[in-house]
Order: C-alpha cells, then sequence, then structure tokens
C-alpha cells in the first residue's frame, strides 16, 4: 500500500503525498482546479487538431492577455461576458462552433454550473466534458432544456453530428485523459 512521503499515512499514489499533506503543500485548491482546467483544455485542443479542425484559443485568459486581474472584484455585464468566453472557436468544413472545455470529476454538468455567474451568452457554444472515465458533449441550448450530462448518460464526443468524428481518435484520447486524471481529487 502506498505511503505519504511526509507523514507515512496512506495515499493513492506511490512517492506522493497524502491528502492532507498535499493540501499543506499546496495550500490553495484553486490552483489545483486551474491545473486540471488546462490539462483538460490541452487534451481537446490536441484532439480537435488530430480530427482535422483547425483551432483557435479564444477565452479571456488568451483574448484579453491579463485581465483576469484586472477583473477581480468587477461586477457587471462586460465582466461577466468576458469571464464567460468560451475556451476556443473550432473550424472545420466551412463551419464554426464556440467550444467550452469543462473537467469534473463526477462527470456530471448542469445549468447550474453554467450559470453560476448568470445567464450565458454564448448560445451555440458546446460543452466539452472530461472526467476520469469518459470526453462527452452537451450543447448550452440542451442544457438549457433541462438535459445534462452524468456518468450514465451516453452524450460521447464521437455522436454529435456536428462533427462527425472519428470515434477510435476519441477513444484514444479518452485513454490519455484517463492517464491524467483517474488519480486526481
Amino acid at each position: 500500500m502506498p505511503e505519504c512521503i511526509e507523514c507515512g499515512a496512506y495515499t493513492k499514489f506511490n512517492n506522493g503525498h497524502c491528502k492532507d499533506c498535499f493540501q499543506k503543500q499546496n495550500g490553495n485548491p484553486w490552483v489545483s482546479g486551474v491545473i486540471k482546467g488546462r490539462i483538460a483544455e490541452t487534451i481537446v485542443e490536441q484532439l480537435f487538431i488530430s480530427l482535422g479542425f483547425q483551432v483557435f484559443k479564444y477565452g479571456m485568459e488568451n483574448s484579453i492577455p491579463g485581465i483576469s486581474d484586472l477583473l477581480k472584484g468587477v461586477r457587471g455585464d462586460v465582466s461577466k461576458n468576458i469571464r464567460q468566453m468560451p475556451d476556443f472557436v473550432v473550424f472545420k468544413d466551412k463551419q464554426a462552433h464556440f467550444i467550452e472545455v469543462k473537467f469534473r470529476k463526477n462527470g456530471s454538468l448542469s445549468i447550474k454550473d453554467i450559470e453560476s455567474y448568470g445567464d450565458y451568452p454564448f448560445e451555440n457554444a458546446l460543452f466539452v466534458l472530461l472526467s476520469p472515465k469518459h470526453i462527452k458533449c452537451i450543447s448550452y441550448k440542451e442544457l438549457k432544456a433541462g438535459k445534462v450530462i452524468h456518468e450514465k448518460c451516453r452524450n460521447w464526443l464521437g455522436s454529435r453530428k456536428e462533427f462527425e468524428t472519428d470515434k477510435e481518435l476519441i477513444i484514444d484520447y479518452c485513454r490519455y485523459a484517463i492517464k491524467f486524471f483517474e488519480n486526481v481529487d
């Protein structure tokens, strides 16, 4: 059984930290969330490139570098819309799509998750959800209509009519995602 390299308590990871020592060492759980999100975005970006899409980074961090610090404590429609910018715009066969990437350990996504800042301004966005087991996709319109992604639903990215994608390649990328996320808290 793996032991924490600090205190000797049980951990999931060989040569790693237990949950308590990890939190003491890393402090801010927000940082962990940012890292998970960036890994998820990178996997999805590379997946769409492999599927023959042109991929453009679009989110707040890429379109307006440095603005996240300026928006701290700022309220209003403009700041809200900037914060909610989708992560990517992807193009293929003269069609463009907004892509918002999410990671959820529990494999669930609902409209409540999306509208925590208020109404979502990008009505044509597609949400690609990575979990430790799957890569799924749902449109904002479907979420708004009350549909959700959960662990047992069949909203596979490879089944979306918008993409008509290579399901085997998506399965390969799902395996990459599992490698990164299977032991994530």
